[in-house]
């Protein structure tokens, strides 16, 4: 991620068949900036199929300020976003989304919240125009769990329209889904998170590109974002835990063998309970689980030393002469 020296802002707006709708966000963004801040607009095509690149050709030809990363293929909407903050030079790095639904007006207000002391502020879409049972129910339970587990109190994790500090994305790697938990991992960093309400309006073209399905992703990614904070430099401490567990078990269920071999009327022999054999059971995996952890303690060492590398691949970067020297 490198900085201009006098781009202000960053718009990072990830693009999947939205041929529709770019002219008129990009119209608004316009208004709504105007020449109050030195801007640049990255629209990142996550491999679309339509004719959104020709559109998004034709608004770099026409203003320098707008420029295009184009992706190989589709990569998801979190690798479009991490390789649009990667190339962004703004002081400020705002994404938002490309159909419309989020409201560039509310970009200045975004911006001076920032002002007031914070490094993220989080767009809350308390009026949120989409459907109750596909999207607003699975949205709430999410933010209420995502909310308790990583102890960062936010309404709309979801709402991409967000204000961030640039260095406080600096840091941060995005894998899976995990584009929507960048202020939990930025506050656990010790930034200084807040929301605010924002403008959310209905969706005028294309069809949406979320569903249930998407919800049980979030899920599965909360649980690796929960165990990277607390065990990603200590696995041993989940597996040998683990273990250790399956080792009391182990021990216990071995004590009531001897007792039902030597001390209960009558006595039961050790190949006839089947508790002896759980004993066994639990005993191996507490050995297995505690060589994992040791093998895990390895892979994070062999991690935490490994080569930088994205997980998108770009096909093309539309920008100026001026831009790429500048990048």
């Amino acid at each position: 991620m490198s900085q201009g020296k006098n781009i202000e802002l960053s718009l990072v707006i990830p693009v999947l068949n939205e041929q529709d709708s770019l002219q008129g966000l990009y119209g608004e963004i316009v208004q709504a900036l105007g020449e109050r801040y030195s801007y640049e607009v990255i629209f990142v095509d996550d491999g679309s199929s339509d004719g959104s690149f020709k559109v998004l050709e034709g608004l770099h030809k026409n203003d320098p300020r707008v420029r295009v990363i184009r992706l190989r293929r589709n990569f998801g909407q979190t690798a479009a976003l991490a390789a649009g903050f990667r190339h962004s030079r703004g002081r400020v790095i705002l994404p938002l989304d490309a159909d419309g639904q989020n409201d560039p007006a509310d970009i200045p207000a975004l911006v001076a919240r920032l002002s007031e002391g914070f490094d993220i502020v989080s767009g809350w879409r308390r009026d949120r125009k989409d459907t109750l049972v596909t999207r607003k129910i699975p949205s709430r339970l999410a933010n209420w769990l995502i909310s308790r587990i990583t102890g960062v109190h936010l309404h709309d994790f979801g709402c991409t329209l967000k204000a961030y500090r640039a260095e406080s994305l600096r840091e941060i790697r995005l894998y899976g889904e995990m584009h929507r938990f960048i202020p939990a991992l930025a506050s656990w960093g010790g930034e200084r998170v807040t929301e605010m309400e924002v403008n959310h309006r209905p969706r005028r073209t294309g069809k949406t590109k979320y569903g249930l399905a998407r919800t049980f992703k979030v899920i599965l990614d909360l649980m690796t974002v929960k165990f990277l904070a607390s065990f990603s430099t200590k696995p041993i401490y989940v597996f040998g835990g683990l273990g250790g567990i399956c080792f009391l078990g182990s021990v216990l269920t071995g004590l009531v063998v001897l007792y039902s071999k030597f001390l209960s009327e009558p006595p039961l022999n050790i190949n006839r309970n089947p508790l002896f054999v759980l004993s066994m059971m639990l005993m191996t995996a507490a050995i297995q689980f505690v060589m994992m952890g040791l093998l895990a303690e390895i892979l994070v060492r062999t991690y935490h030393e490994s080569q930088d590398r994205p997980t998108y691949a770009i096909e093309t970067i539309l920008e100026t002469p001026d831009d790429a020297e500048r990048a």
